[in-house]
């Protein structure tokens, strides 16, 4: 399973740093010196820890020398191959949550899960909607009671989804 670690936030200092924006719970033991990360850059398709500087969580890869390379790594999501970690049932990884078809609780589609957006009171999933509308829905159970194998379960409240008035 490849799981995000973090996102290349910017450049830091003239040597090649990076400012790291961390996606992982433990990144003592994901972002060590050594460590290969994969990336979704297609040019650098992995990165080499070279330096890590824990705290403030800045880094410096061995195939990036320089303020410009490093710049150009901003936004690039870095992440790992492993298969150490399952899961609970009402735990999900974003990725396991994307393409889930939503319904209601009677049934009725509503739409597919586009995304999930990190929000610092709650996280909110991204719905795409039949007609291509994204609709965002807080992702609480109050909301979001049910989510399976096959399906995310939604109880929306009145006007979220049609455009009625609440």
């Amino acid at each position: 399973m490849q799981l995000t670690v973090a996102v290349v936030a910017g450049a830091h200092g003239l040597k090649g740093h990076v400012r790291l924006v961390l996606r992982t719970d433990d990144p003592g033991l994901r972002l060590q010196p050594g460590v290969v990360l994969d990336t979704d850059d297609p040019d650098l398709p992995e990165l080499t820890l070279a330096e890590v500087r824990p705290g403030s969580w800045q880094v410096r890869f061995e195939e990036v020398s320089g303020r410009d390379a490093a710049e150009a790594l901003r936004g690039t999501e870095l992440s790992i191959e492993t298969d150490e970690w399952e899961s609970a049932d009402d735990e999900w990884y974003d990725h396991e949550l994307v393409g889930r078809p939503a319904h209601t609780p009677a049934g009725e589609m509503l739409g597919e899960v586009a995304a999930v957006e990190h929000g610092a009171a709650q996280d909110l999933l991204v719905i795409r909607t039949p007609d291509g509308r994204d609709v965002r829905v807080p992702f609480v159970v109050a909301l979001v009671p049910a989510v399976t194998a096959d399906r995310v379960t939604i109880d929306p409240p009145g006007g979220l989804f049609d455009g009625e008035e609440a």
